[in-house]
């Protein structure tokens, strides 16, 4: 008798369920869809926006005569007398602004203060910075010194990380650099006690001197 109620009761909640009307089903997504709608605003203003919040140091430079001077005081006011710069036009680019540079490999570890080097694009979504391992500067210019200066100019902005390795692989093709960084902001850790430390794995500080390239 109890079973016979019990499917009794277990037939008619099945009854009653498949007259229900069936439940919505969203639309299949399209993959193909990127993942971040494309801002209107500007790219350069936005990556800098992004840049700072990930506690960047930031030189807006209307020409290279602007960038030039603004390098010579960052220089001065941060007492830095040993700046390494192995790429070649980066060297001819400051002996003949005048300033004062190491070229050589000599003593690095001891007097690896400061280092300026350029990088691939600057990523807007994420305000990253792409560094790879063909330059002269290599890898140890942008994560040994306890400040990583870097160059680069507007028209190097790009809108996301795809776009970026887009470029690096249109540029390079079949020579593809063994290494590439994505560079967000100064080294920093919070393994120890959640007390955040910066410069733990690299760069104290990281600088970018942002030349104005774009037509206006």
């Amino acid at each position: 008798m109890y079973e016979a109620k019990t499917k009794e009761i277990v037939l008619r909640r099945v009854r009653e369920a498949l007259a229900k009307p069936a439940p919505f089903l969203p639309p299949t997504p399209d993959f193909t869809s990127p993942l971040h709608h494309a801002s209107t605003d500007d790219m350069s203003v936005l990556f800098v926006e992004n840049f700072l919040k990930t506690s960047g140091s930031f030189f807006y430079c209307e020409s290279e005569e602007d960038f030039f001077d603004q390098l010579f005081t960052f220089k001065r006011e941060q007492n830095i007398e040993h700046l390494f710069v192995w790429e070649a036009n980066l060297q001819k680019a400051l002996y003949h602004a005048g300033i004062g540079y190491t070229d050589s490999e000599q003593d690095f570890v001891k007097n690896a203060h400061a280092s300026l080097t350029t990088c691939e694009s600057l990523i807007t979504r994420t305000g990253s910075i792409l560094i790879s391992s063909a330059t002269a500067a290599g890898r140890r210019l942008s994560v040994y010194p306890e400040i990583h200066m870097v160059v680069a100019k507007a028209s190097q902005l790009v809108p996301d990380i795809k776009d970026s390795l887009q470029k690096l692989r249109n540029k390079y093709k079949e020579n593809f650099p063994s290494m590439v960084s994505l560079v967000s902001g100064p080294s920093r850790t919070a393994d120890i006690e959640k007390t955040l430390v910066m410069g733990a794995h690299g760069p104290k500080q990281l600088v970018l001197f942002l030349i104005d390239d774009l037509p206006n």
